[in-house]
């Protein structure tokens, strides 16, 4: 009975052996995905901003300006696209809307972000765009990869349409997690003026006959949980500026948007949450279940061992046996 007792261990310690890399290797790139159905929403706000009064022109203080910012899965599209790249892919939708403090626009630039759902890394598709503008991206967006690594990556800019490093700084603890904190500068760069804009009759077209141009810069950070890979906050010191043509009435340039742009506190809570939520997922096919079945797998080895150590018993060597002495005869 010990040794069949020893052989069923053997078994087990063989399965949970070969578990582990199983559910690190294989399984983890095929669970570990970003839903492509996803929806979801955030709201930034700058506080002491400074803003343009397109009826006056002229830049003025104002108490607050809010940005919106949301992100629709198109599963339809994900699967359509992902039978082509042979690969799943999630079709994000997002749009990023700038009121004033009264309430009305003034701006709004609509994306479609296509990328591969485990690696985050970006699929060139028909239809990824800035703004309507066809584009391809070059590195991340919104979103690092599971397992972020303490180190630079390329990170997309939407207004420039441009991809530029961003900067691993330190590891910091933000509510109780830890995080990677990454920072990332644009220069002052020429972009283009938004489809919409924020006074009806003006179009991108008609302010480029003036000879007027738009500038931007900003200073973006982000903290960055790195198992799951999700910022759980992030701020801009974001700058826009016209530049120049008749539109100025001969100033050279006037500021249309100024601000320090932050999570609003409710959002922070939210997004620590569900990362947190997320975290204990993502370990569980990383860390805790590989580990476990390792060590598992381990246990009932030198059980298996010392059962069949048990089960042998001694035995006496072949002749060995004392010989009874022959009569001597007379």
């Amino acid at each position: 009975m010990r040794r069949k007792a020893s052989l069923v261990l053997l078994a087990c310690a063989v399965f949970c052996a070969a578990l582990a890399p199983l559910v690190r290797w294989y399984a983890f790139p095929r669970l570990a995905r970003i839903p492509a159905n996803q929806y979801q929403d955030m709201v930034l706000e700058a506080r002491n901003a400074t803003l343009l009064d397109y009826g006056t022109l002229r830049a003025k203080k104002v108490p607050k300006v809010t940005i919106v910012q949301t992100l629709k899965g198109d599963v339809e599209a994900a699967k359509k696209i992902a039978r082509t790249a042979g690969r799943p892919v999630v079709v994000w939708d997002s749009l990023s809307y700038v009121q004033g403090p009264d309430g009305t626009m003034v701006s709004k630039v609509p994306e479609r972000y296509i990328f591969d759902a485990h690696s985050q890394d970006p699929v060139h598709a028909t239809g990824e765009m800035v703004d309507g503008d066809p584009v391809k991206r070059e590195g991340i967006e919104f979103k690092w990869p599971f397992l972020t690594q303490k180190r630079d990556y390329e990170y997309f800019d939407a207004q420039t349409r441009t991809t530029n490093p961003i900067h691993y700084r330190d590891t910091r603890t933000f509510r109780g997690l830890t995080v990677y904190y990454f920072e990332q500068t644009v220069p002052w760069t020429k972009v283009p003026m938004p489809k919409t804009m924020p006074v009806r009759g003006i179009t991108p077209e008609s302010v480029a006959r003036t000879g007027t141009t738009r500038w931007y810069t900003t200073v973006r950070r982000f903290w960055v949980e790195p198992v799951t890979g999700a910022p759980v906050y992030g701020e801009e010191i974001h700058q826009e500026e016209l530049r120049g043509g008749t539109l100025l009435g001969g100033r050279a340039k006037v500021t249309a948007f100024a601000g320090h742009v932050k999570m609003r506190e409710d959002y922070i809570d939210h997004t620590v949450d569900l990362v947190r939520h997320n975290r204990t997922l993502v370990l569980a096919l990383t860390s805790y279940v590989p580990w476990g079945s390792l060590g598992l797998g381990l246990s009932f080895l030198a059980l298996s061992l010392l059962l069949e150590a048990r089960a042998r018993r001694p035995q006496d060597p072949a002749g060995t046996r004392t010989q009874e002495p022959e009569p001597v005869s007379a």
